[in-house]
Formats: C-alpha cells, structure tokens, sequence
C-alpha cells in the first residue's frame, strides 16, 4: 500500500523555545529534535514520500535534517521535501492547517502512486506502529481515521480535537479547543485519510473559507453526516508538548527507565542526525546523579536529575538540579541551578544563582550571557 506522509513542524508555540526555531527541531532528549519521532514513525512503517510543512524559522530544521541519510530518506521531489508556505509573505496571516495544506496541494498531487495521506504533529512525541493505523483505517471502511490516547483529559489540559465513545465503540462527542473531562481521548493530532478524498474536501474548505482541521475538516463535517470519522487508540506512551511546561516536565520523565524505553523501543528505534564526538569527560570531583548524559561534555561540577545535551560544561563547583542543558552551553565555577532550561550556546558566568519551579522553569535563551 503506497502512503504519503506529512509533518506540521511548528504549528504550535513554546515560548523562548521556538522564537527561533520550529516546534519540530526543538531539542529533546539530550540528542534528538521533536521531528524525528514522527519521521522514524513513518519510516518505519515504510513510508518514503514525506513533506515537511514549516511557515517560518526553519533553518534549524533544514540544518538537522540535513540530506536525510539517518532516516534513509532523500531530500528530493518524490522523497522528503520541505513545504514551506508564505515563506516570502510579509503580511500574511496564518489560519490553519487546512491552508498550508491548500498551499501544498503540488505535493499532494505529486506521486500518483499514493493512495492515503498519514499526518502528523511534531509537538506530539510517540512511537507508534502507523502500519496497525493504517491497517485499522482501511477495515473500518470510514472516511477518516483519528489516532488517539486515554488518560490525557483531565478537565485542565485544553486539547485540539477531544472525542468520547459510546458503550459501542462509536462517536459519542466531540469537540475542540476543550479542557475536557476524564472520559474523553484526546487526538494525537495523527490522521489517516486517502489521497483523493483528502484533496477534495482541502479545496472544498478553503472555498469556503474553512482553514481548520480540527474544527471545520473533523468536527464541522461529522456533525453535518458528510465525514465518518474512525478511532484509533494508541495503548503507548504519549507526550503532548504543547508549553514550556510540558516539555519541562516530560524531558525529566525521561530520566525513568521505563518511560526511555517506551518512547524510544516501543515499536521501533528513533533516529536522529549522527553527530560523533569525543566522550564525556568527568572530572576528579564530578558528580552526576540520575543524568542524562550526551556524548562530548566536559563536567567538573554536580548534577542530581538533569538532561545534558551534547557538548555540555559544567566547572567545577556549580551545582544543577533539575535542569535541561542544551548543546554547546557552558555553566561557570560555583554555579547554583534548580529547575532551569539553558537553551544553546548559553554561558552562565561564574557564581550565578537561578532558579525556577518545577510548574514554571527558568528559560534562558539561546546564546545568551547571564
């Protein structure tokens, strides 16, 4: 079965964290970005044609992903592209997906091959088996498939697209931007559709000046009786990073073992761009505790349930706890850190203090001198 892939790479926001960068190449995990969940996801399920969409900022994107090697993909027209709309529109105002997408529809029509479109999100981070979604998209015979998780709705969390079943399996609610309660799934902002339904309904919307996916598309449309939506529910780990929070709080996650494996083994393994450094140097006084630890730092100092990323230095004296150290960062002497994010290429001068709270973490951005 031939399917295209697509992946919104910053339809959302974070804060400091994607002023100047996408949500896809947002760092996570001490060596990965966002993205490459969904690109090993689809990867793995033998999909070769996938179109990137990002509106802006990504050259951090384009520099990570760079020729696609890693994921034996390659960076031409019927493999991975970018798609990048309103890339030169000064005054244009973003309204959905549904319009990226209508400017896009050149990668849409491009291999005639294709029979369904698999999207996805890149603030959703999973390890999923798309064959058992598409699988389950085609059985069902409906028009469009929703992959979703349980335990995500909590009557706090604000969820794009929020669904309830019935004692029979079937749609009972639905609806968008709701804080809904327990009981509902939340979509993963995953769906399966075919090639020519999809393209049809995309220039069906915007003709109607409808732009949203989730609204207008899922929601508009099964409420009218013209859309029947199928449901998927994904029984593995999900991570929604949708604030600063969030990605705060699921990149400590990850200092569990069991939470590594099921993000990053469940189905398959993730890829990323190969980076071979030297390895950590760990000096006389040293002292990680519960770390995640990439190759190419240099730590002299202490550190108790942090992320280090790659090329990272800790002197001697500074003491983190609780934080998220990106690449190429330095933290000077007699540093004192609690639950703070240095994004790159941050100097910390010697002696500093700072300090956030596990619910609103410190942020200091990229290449800043503090």
């Amino acid at each position: 079965m031939n399917v295209m892939g697509i992946i919104f790479a910053n339809d959302s926001a974070m804060a400091e964290l994607s002023i100047k960068r996408t949500i896809g190449s947002i760092p996570f995990g001490g060596r990965y970005r966002q993205i490459d969940f969904h690109l090993s996801n689809m990867v793995a399920a033998g999909i070769r044609h996938v179109g990137i969409i990002s509106r802006q900022n990504y050259q951090s994107l384009i520099n990570h992903i760079g020729s696609g090697e890693e994921w034996g993909l390659e960076l031409e027209e019927g493999g991975m592209e970018f798609l990048t709309p309103f890339a030169m529109s000064s005054y244009h105002n973003y309204r959905g997906k549904l319009e990226t997408l209508y400017s896009s529809l050149g990668f849409l029509n491009f291999g005639p091959d294709d029979e369904y479109v698999i999207m996805a999100d890149a603030a959703i981070l999973c390890n999923i088996d798309l064959k058992r979604v598409l699988a389950s998209h085609i059985e069902s015979g409906k028009d469009i498939t929703v992959v979703t998780n349980a335990g995500i709705a909590d009557g706090k969390k604000q969820l794009d697209l929020a669904i309830k079943l019935d004692e029979n399996g079937e749609i009972a609610d639905m609806a968008v931007d709701y804080c809904a309660p327990a009981g509902y799934l939340a979509s993963m902002d995953i769906f399966v559709i075919s090639k020519t339904l999809f393209r049809k309904r995309i220039e069906e919307c915007i003709a109607r000046n409808l732009f949203h996916m989730d609204r207008d598309l899922v929601l508009g449309s099964w409420q009218a009786g013209t859309l029947s939506v199928n449901v998927y529910q994904f029984p593995g780990l999900t991570m929604f990073n949708d604030s600063v929070e969030e990605y705060f709080r699921n990149s400590l996650a990850l200092l569990d073992e069991r939470v590594r494996h099921d993000l990053f083994y469940y189905n398959h393994p993730v890829y990323t761009r190969v980076r071979d450094r030297v390895p950590t140097y760990y000096g006389e006084n040293a002292n990680v505790d519960n770390c995640i630890v990439a190759d190419g730092g240099m730590l002299e100092g202490s550190a108790t349930n942090c992320v280090l990323f790659r090329q990272v230095t800790i002197k001697e004296g500074a003491k983190l706890e609780n934080c998220v150290i990106m690449n190429d960062t330095v933290v000077g002497e007699n540093c004192e850190l609690k639950y703070v994010i240095l994004d790159k290429d941050v100097v910390v001068r010697p002696g500093a203090k700072l300090s956030g709270t596990p619910t609103n973490p410190l942020i200091i951005k990229r290449g800043e001198i503090v």
